[in-house]
């Protein structure tokens, strides 16, 4: 866990849009994506700088899905629960990552590798079911498949 920010890779952030103040959500990604997460410290230091105050960057940063306010794994496990792959077997394959991970959906473990979520559909029914890790797609799916695929990641 990164218990203090890059205040060189924060400070780069904020000089990149610094004639564009009305770019909060740009600004939010580019945080999200170098930290995993919103820390509040960066959180309170766009505040300062683009005079913005920190209830409306929280608004924007609860308003979204994409953005977390707790820290998240390195890679984001999303397993998808939409109708094909509930059907095929989508909750066994969760169920079996959470045993494999220790954690549970909407949880992320503890040496902030790993992130689980769930979705209801990834447009990919004809591969169900279908697990994303990061941006790779993982179809047709069974139990014993699970622990080679998250191998990988480790």
């Amino acid at each position: 866990m990164k218990d203090a920010i890059n205040e060189d890779k924060l400070s780069g952030i904020i000089e990149k849009y610094k004639d564009n103040p009305n770019a909060t959500v740009a600004i939010l990604q580019d945080i999200q994506e170098e930290y995993n997460y919103l820390p509040r410290e960066a959180m309170t230091k766009v505040s300062k700088e683009f005079n913005i105050p920190l209830s409306r960057l929280l608004s924007v940063a609860t308003f979204y899905s994409a953005f977390s306010l707790t820290p998240k794994g390195k890679h984001q496990i999303n397993i998808c629960l939409g109708t094909a792959c509930h059907v095929r077997g989508g909750a066994r394959i969760m169920n079996k990552v959470e045993r494999e991970l220790g954690i549970k959906r909407g949880e992320t473990t503890e040496d902030l590798r790993f992130s689980l979520d769930e979705v209801r559909c990834l447009g990919c029914c004809g591969l169900a079911p279908v697990m994303v890790v990061g941006e790779d797609v993982h179809g047709k799916l069974s139990e014993d498949k699970v622990m080679s695929i998250l191998e990988k990641y480790k």
